[in-house]
């Protein structure tokens, strides 16, 4: 019998569906991010970006990720072996009219590229969460780009504008707070060393969010950017850096650093030492 137009079964229908859905909301607040049938526009996170190919070589690509591990002794009072050894060097690969906010780099006659700014995690120096290698290195360009007496002199939305033709370099694949930086500051590109993965192997604390998916799950003006993503650059010389803090006792410290006795019999962490003399990659049991 019609219930003020609607049949009894549309009815239980509808009251079957509202049911379903307030306890998928309360066993998943987000489910609606979850569930793509409706989203055409969402970019599958499995899916890569379809850019041309990398027109830098791979030399060049090396080049700056050595300068991004330079970072880490240049920052750290000279020691190549910190802790969280996440160092960054910010690059512009081409010359951009200064017309529009961008950098007109007179260095740019380096085949290379040209340097702007360097960073590293700062975390414990600086007593702020934010400040992995990523993030630091941002906030010493801002404050490159936009200095009055400095090289560039941008105002703030011309130092914006400014990124979108820089490319960043990091020795450790970007966590999400990093990877939503980058993708809010717009990069040119984004090139990292050790992976995610291969720090989880090694026993780093992560959230284990790929930047590839990050990146994809960008809507609106953020999908309309695509950021050049070039990954495990160098990654057989950096996961060295990253391997002796949790999980391998015995691994070898980094190049130019050896093992330190911790005052009690056993052994602490890995210090800037006479590599050569000393034994380079000397494991913990022979110091």
């Amino acid at each position: 019998m019609p219930v003020h137009g609607a049949s009894f079964p549309f009815l239980l229908l509808v009251l079957l569906s509202s049911y379903i859905h307030a306890d998928a909301h309360s066993h998943d607040p987000n489910h609606h991010l979850n569930n793509r049938d409706g989203l055409s526009h969402w970019p599958d996170p499995e899916t890569a970006y379809t850019l041309p190919p990398d027109p830098i070589p791979i030399s060049t690509r090396e080049h700056w990720m050595r300068r991004a591990v330079e970072a880490l002794s240049d920052l750290n009072d000279g020691l190549p072996c910190p802790f969280a050894a996440f160092g960054c060097v910010i690059v512009n690969h081409s010359a951009v009219a200064t017309g529009r906010g961008g950098i007109a780099d007179v260095e740019l006659g380096v085949e290379l590229g040209s340097e702007v700014c360097i960073g590293a995690n700062a975390i414990v120096k600086e007593g702020n969460p934010t400040l992995h290698g990523e993030v630091a290195a941002i906030n010493n360009c801002t404050a490159i780009l936009t200095h009055p007496a400095g090289k560039y002199k941008l105002t703030g939305p011309e130092a914006l504008n400014a990124l979108g033709d820089l490319s960043l370099y990091t020795t450790a694949e970007a966590c999400p707070m990093c990877s939503s930086a980058i993708l809010y500051g717009g990069f040119k590109e984004y090139i990292f060393s050790t992976s995610i993965p291969t720090l989880r192997a090694h026993d780093w604390p992560q959230i284990v969010i790929r930047s590839t998916e990050i990146f994809a799950r960008s809507v609106g003006r953020l999908s309309a950017h695509r950021t050049r993503i070039v990954g495990d650059v160098l990654a057989d010389e950096t996961e060295e850096l990253f391997k002796w803090q949790f999980r391998d006792a015995q691994a070898a410290c980094p190049r130019g650093c050896v093992w330190e006795a911790d005052g009690d019999g056993g052994h602490g962490g890995c210090v800037k030492g006479d590599g050569e003399a000393k034994g380079m990659h000397a494991h913990k049991d022979e110091l």
